[in-house]
């Protein structure tokens, strides 16, 4: 051979599957931006009817979560920039970045809101006059994020899409958020002697419920930050795909890098002994192509190539 053999180039269909998984993502970021946004709006403006204080902190729950979905949209399209000679593995990570900030804020202001209604119900205060017709404004974004998460799980499931499922469950944590401040609202207009006790209280379990959301999203990318071993599923499927290729006898040591859209994977791979290097490279180069087809999340692979020995491991 006079030349190094060129490399074998990625199949159309994975670059397809990655601009579509983009495409997907930012569809449901941008449905999340609008439909949290009239819902926050809505619940804000109900505030100064109603003075539930319940319905306050729900309004602010979807408004963070507003605030999420809108950065969510700037980082998917940064994270899935290709790499660059300042970022030679991608940009992935942004993901996970700005993650951990929102966590980060969801918690502080989760902390700042029970401390202020702990506060408020030590105190004696007017009791809110508050009317079984305010329910309907918590009520009505129940039906809308429940809707939502009905969307976003199929779009997941049909997509394979780690992103858009965790989505999904976002929504449906809102939902229970706002079933919870109905709830509040309806208790507190069939007892108005109590109305006050009752809507701090539902206020105090909205914020805690905030706090505990913000930190299940600070331990989620922390884990991704500190590349974490992904679930057994994924190396199952590297496994798989490299065994698919012809000349490929074994495989030993693997690693996963896995953090926001992109995927970094280490793999041996074992070959007959008698081969020579330039067949060796042509197999390393089949064994990329196979993973990156398998799991178009994997942005590179490094093939390392072993000579193949019975009972060696």
């Amino acid at each position: 051979m006079s030349k190094f053999p060129e490399a074998i180039p990625l199949p159309k269909d994975v670059i397809l599957q990655r601009e579509e998984r983009q495409a997907h993502l930012l569809r449901a970021a941008l449905t999340s931006v609008g439909l949290r946004l009239v819902i926050a709006l809505g619940e804000l403006i109900a505030f100064f009817y109603t003075n539930s204080y319940a319905l306050l902190n729900d309004s602010f729950s979807h408004f963070f979560d507003f605030i999420s979905s809108a950065c969510l949209i700037w980082c998917i399209r940064r994270a899935h920039r290709p790499p660059d000679q300042d970022h030679p593995f991608g940009h992935g990570r942004i993901e996970p970045i700005a993650g951990l900030q929102i966590g980060s804020l969801m918690i502080i202001t989760a902390g700042f809101l029970l401390f202020q209604e702990c506060k408020q119900l030590i105190l004696p205060a007017q009791a809110p006059e508050i009317s079984m017709m305010s329910a309907l404004i918590p009520l009505s974004a129940v039906c809308l994020l429940e809707c939502s998460y009905r969307i976003a799980k199929r779009a997941a499931k049909k997509q394979k899409s780690n992103a858009l499922m965790a989505e999904a469950l976002h929504y449906r944590i809102d939902s229970l958020s706002s079933i919870f401040a109905t709830l509040t609202l309806l208790v507190a207009s069939y007892l108005p002697a109590y109305a006050g006790l009752i809507d701090r209280s539902g206020a105090v379990v909205i914020a805690l419920l905030m706090g505990v959301i913000g930190i299940i999203a600070c331990r989620k990318n922390i884990d991704e930050l500190l590349d974490t071993v992904p679930k057994r599923s994924y190396f199952d499927k590297v496994e798989q795909a490299a065994k698919s290729v012809s000349g490929v006898l074994d495989t030993e040591k693997l690693n996963i890098q896995s953090f926001g859209p992109d995927a970094h994977v280490l793999i041996d791979v074992e070959v007959d002994p008698k081969l020579s290097i330039v067949e060796g490279h042509e197999i390393s180069q089949k064994v990329r192509r196979a993973i990156q087809r398998s799991w178009p999340a994997v942005r590179d692979v490094i093939v390392h190539i072993e000579p193949f020995y019975p009972n060696d491991h």
